[in-house]
């Protein structure tokens, strides 16, 4: 069986014109005035990856259940979490660049009040800085509390490449 060499033309053509979305970027949302994005268009076929909540690793192994000097304040819950997130998601070959949405939970510290300048610190040393301009789309919300006591602060984050 002979295949005519327009067929194969008529083919070339018309795969060489299909979009690969893959390699468009996302498209971010700007809010100048803000650290945060409005939003984010994610371009079909783009590789997406979801963390669960991800929460710091414990500095102090010897504290007693409950003891906030476990899991550290705000601030170093908040570095320690978004350590975690960076982790994660490079085991899966993804960086913090690609990082697209976060959905922050922050509950009250020992003064029974919530301290958002501390995430806020944090999320400016992994993101739009000099090392990654990059702006997320986000939610930061307080909560009552965390699953234990000593937990201040929980992360979800969402990727693209």
């Amino acid at each position: 069986m002979k295949i005519s060499k327009g067929l194969i033309l008529v083919a070339l053509i018309f795969f060489s014109c299909q979009n690969d979305n893959s390699k468009q970027e996302l498209k971010r949302i700007d809010r100048p005035e803000s650290s945060i994005l409005k939003g984010v268009v994610v371009p079909e076929g783009k590789d997406i990856f979801y963390t669960s909540g991800l929460v710091s690793e414990v500095l102090d192994p010897d504290a007693p259940a409950g003891d906030m000097s476990k899991y550290g304040n705000t601030y170093q819950q908040s570095i320690g979490t978004l350590k975690r997130i960076k982790e994660t998601i490079e085991a899966e070959g993804y960086n913090m660049k690609d990082v697209f949405f976060l959905r922050v939970y922050l509950a009250p510290d020992e003064s029974g009040e919530i301290d958002w300048n501390a995430w806020f610190k944090a999320y400016g040393e992994y993101f739009n800085n000099e090392r990654n301009p990059n702006k997320v789309a986000r939610s930061t919300i307080g909560v009552y509390k965390l699953a234990r006591p000593e937990l201040l602060v929980e992360v979800e984050a969402v990727a693209a490449k």
